[in-house]
Parts: C-alpha cells; sequence; structure tokens
C-alpha cells in the first residue's frame, strides 16, 4: 500500500461503486492512509500518541486520528472515517480498532492498546438489541448512545466492553436466529 501511487489507485478503482461509497472516496481514504502511515510509521502508532492512559475510551486519540487522516488526504473522504467529534457513532471505525485491538477467536487482535478503553461499535443490529435490553432509552443510534451503552458493558465487562459486539449483533444479521425471542427469553430470566 505504501508503495502504490495515486495514479495506480485511480485506475485499479475506476468505476468502483459500493452503496454511498465512489471510486475517488477510497482513492482518498487510501491516500490518507498511506501519508498518514509515512508520518507516524503505522496508524497504531498515531494512536498509541495522543491516547493517555486516563483517557476513559479512544475517543480523543481518533479524533485526531481523524484529523491527521484528513490533513493527509488529496480530497474529503469523511463518511467513509467520520470523526466522534461531530456526533457520529462512527460504527465502521470503532468496530475496525475493535478488529485491531482484541484478540479472540472473532478479532485478530495485534494492536498495543487497551481494550478497556474501546467503544461499542453501534450499529441499527447493535441499536436495536441494547434497546430492548434496557441498556439505553435514547432515540437514535449515535455517539452519545453508543457511550451510554458501552457503560452498561463496562459493568458487566470493565476490561473488555466490546466483548459481546459479535454475538449480539449476528441476532439482527442472521435471518435464522429471532431476536425477539431471545429478548423474551432474557425477559423471561431477568423477570421483566
Amino acid at each position: 500500500m505504501i508503495s502504490t501511487d495515486i495514479k495506480d489507485w485511480t485506475h485499479i478503482f475506476s468505476g468502483f461503486k459500493h452503496r454511498f461509497a465512489r471510486d475517488s472516496d477510497i482513492v482518498n481514504l487510501f491516500s490518507a492512509i498511506k501519508f498518514t502511515i509515512l508520518e507516524y510509521s503505522s496508524l497504531e502508532n498515531l494512536l498509541l500518541s495522543k491516547i493517555d492512559t486516563s483517557d476513559e475510551n479512544v475517543l480523543s486519540a481518533l479524533c485526531f486520528m481523524v484529523s491527521e487522516m484528513e490533513k493527509n488526504s488529496v480530497s474529503r473522504f469523511g463518511h467513509l472515517v467520520p470523526s466522534p467529534e461531530k456526533g457520529s457513532a462512527c460504527k465502521r471505525l470503532l468496530l475496525y480498532l475493535k478488529w485491531m485491538i482484541r484478540k479472540d477467536d472473532v478479532d485478530p487482535g495485534g494492536w498495543n492498546l487497551d481494550p478497556s478503553k474501546l467503544v461499542v461499535p453501534l450499529d441499527t443490529h447493535m441499536y436495536y438489541i441494547t434497546s430492548k435490553l434496557g441498556f439505553t432509552n435514547r432515540k437514535s443510534a449515535d455517539l452519545k448512545t453508543a457511550l451510554e451503552v458501552t457503560d452498561v458493558f463496562k459493568k458487566i465487562s470493565p476490561n473488555d466492553p466490546t466483548k459481546y459486539d459479535f454475538a449480539l449483533t449476528r441476532l439482527g444479521i442472521k435471518n435464522e436466529l429471532d431476536r425477539d425471542e431471545f429478548i423474551n427469553h432474557i425477559d423471561g430470566l431477568t423477570g421483566k
């Protein structure tokens, strides 16, 4: 990736389209990653340079990472990697961090950051499940909701609040699983 030229990416991704992402978005994102890695040696080093042991979570370092990537970009790619400071739940970015930091049968890990600082990657599936479980009463799946849900998971697993993300989001993703049956089962266990 580091040795690939922007012109090559432009050629490789010419005509690419997936949902809201276009070829130019991917090229801009890759160029931002490339120049950020050239400056910091890795995205992990960039985060490590800004995260403090007293930080409750990784969000301030994440804001810095996004601003550095934007600084190193040829053009905007914001909808692919939004900044937490704008209130977005930043699902893709937080999911990426979960993959890179946690190490188990689901997440490959490898980065030397504390998993207790992770924030739950909140998508529509996790939002539905956590709302039904009473983890949040908020009406939108934004960053405030992700932080609220993370706080509940920190009571269950303080050292690894994103540990249940994969299992719970599967309930919404896999059609053969009945998430409402799961919620009713949990409600029965808790006496709701």
